[in-house]
């Protein structure tokens, strides 16, 4: 049953790694025209050579609005190094510090299937300085809106890489439980982007940001509620598959002939099924309706809402899904982690927070995973969906990163992600949450700062 999967991840690596090539090579067929352009008159000191045209098309942009302008010469040196995207002046960051960070990102996400884009976001944002240079060229700014959304590409770019890592390595490793990773990713994909087209905008919650801290808190409370003896007792299956898990490497044993394998669940549907969404989510970035056209006008739309409805479907028609691990049955009907994906994408659009979090919860309490599966199958419903995020960024908006340093952090993500799944098998069940219940605390706390008092920690 493994082996039906390795299609699947062939094929997402594949369009991940596209993705790269392919965008730089558009970038780079598009820079001689603009360069040869030529920028106003005294102004020319806050473009550089190579440059982006869509960089450069942000400073034009700057310069010509006098409600920008003075603000981005404030913050522009013009004639100055070259720094983050070629502008004059901006952050420069070494690639060798942005390895090593790279590294921690990459080991943390890989390790506990959460926090890779909110890791990678407190190195962007903070330690190398980009979001507060954003910050000066003022709120709604385009050079502000162009590095933001840069930095936002780029952690996906980390967490994607990552994930992909993951997904091949636990899955390598039997520790990946691939249909309910795919029945999670349907519901969450056709949820990033159904819901709010479907709600037009109109019901936004980013107001009770600091509300969805204490609810962040409040889990992380639960959470640590489940590592106490009561809490064990509820949860006797994974108790029991992670002591079995445990016991085999503390005798050296190999772990992979006793894991994940499939013994109900209809393959075919499942991956017919995720592609179906994906295409859904693809073709409305690019054929949907703008902005202020109202969905429910648009042909594309209703088009894309058949498909997204296929694809839910067809994975409700996948019935239940039963798995063992280490002798312990497991089994799951179909829909319900395609319900929890969307209700999680629903959130995060309509708050608009980053929540991918919280696949870990809803696989370690609803589903009843022990932590040892729970970082493959959270890392395969990431991957799909930050294919989609960043296909929608890169080639729908046309959003730019620096190659130079992504290139060294894809190194440094690289490590880290070969070397987590390799360690995490000697670190218990238990250490295992309480690591994330500690990195779920950070969160909520940043968020309650955030929403309630005006306050921030990085990277919120």
């Amino acid at each position: 049953m493994r082996t039906k999967l390795v299609p699947m991840i062939a094929l997402l690596a594949a369009t991940l790694l596209w993705l790269s090539p392919a965008v730089l090579a558009q970038e780079q067929a598009a820079q001689p025209a603009a360069q040869a352009a030529a920028a106003p008159a005294g102004d020319a000191g806050y473009y550089s050579e190579g440059m982006s045209t869509h960089v450069r098309e942000a400073i034009d942009k700057s310069l010509a609005d006098p409600a920008t302008a003075e603000k981005f010469k404030q913050a522009v040196t013009p004639g100055a190094e070259p720094g983050y995207l070629g502008i004059p002046g901006a952050p420069s960051v070494s690639w060798i510090w942005a390895l090593l960070w790279a590294v921690w990102v990459g080991w943390i996400f890989s390790t506990v299937g959460a926090f890779g884009g909110i890791m990678a976001g407190v190195g962007h944002i903070t330690i190398f300085g980009f979001g507060e240079y954003a910050s000066k060229f003022g709120k709604g700014a385009p050079v502000n809106a162009m590095v933001t959304d840069s930095i936002r590409v780029s952690n996906q770019w980390l967490a994607g890489l990552s994930a992909l890592i993951g997904s091949f390595k636990y899955y390598r490793m039997g520790r990946l439980v691939a249909p309910l990773g795919i029945c999670m990713a349907v519901g969450a994909v056709g949820g990033s982007w159904l819901i709010p087209a479907a709600t037009a905008g109109r019901v936004s919650l980013k107001d009770y940001v600091g509300y969805f801290g204490l609810c962040v808190l409040l889990l992380g409370v639960l959470l640590l509620r489940d590592l106490t003896a009561k809490g064990q007792a509820r949860q006797k299956k994974a108790k029991e598959a992670a002591s079995a898990f445990e016991k085999k490497v503390a005798e050296g044993g190999d772990t992979t002939e006793q894991g994940v394998k499939v013994v109900e669940g209809s393959w075919p549907l499942m991956m017919v099924a995720m592609l179906v969404v994906l295409a859904s989510a693809v073709i409305y970035k690019f054929m949907g309706p703008g902005k202020g056209v109202a969905p429910w006008t648009d042909v594309w739309f209703w088009a894309c809402t058949a498909l997204a409805c296929v694809g839910g479907l067809l994975t409700v028609f996948v019935g239940k899904v039963r798995f063992t691990f280490f002798g312990v049955e497991f089994g799951f009907k179909a829909w319900l982690p395609m319900l929890g994906g969307a209700v999680i994408a629903a959130l995060s659009s309509f708050l608009g927070v980053g929540g991918g979090f919280l696949y870990v919860p809803f696989l370690t309490t609803l589903a009843g995973l022990p932590m040892f599966l729970v970082a493959g199958t959270s890392s395969l419903v990431v991957l799909v969906g930050m294919i989609v995020s960043i296909f929608s960024y890169m080639f729908g908006k046309g959003v730019v990163v620096e190659w130079g340093l992504i290139g060294a952090e894809l190194v440094g993500v690289f490590i880290g992600s070969m070397v987590g799944p390799a360690t995490s098998k000697f670190i218990s069940d238990k250490v295992l949450r309480l690591i994330f219940i500690v990195l779920a605390f950070y969160v909520g706390l940043g968020y309650t700062l955030k929403g309630l008092f005006g306050m921030s920690l990085p990277p919120f």
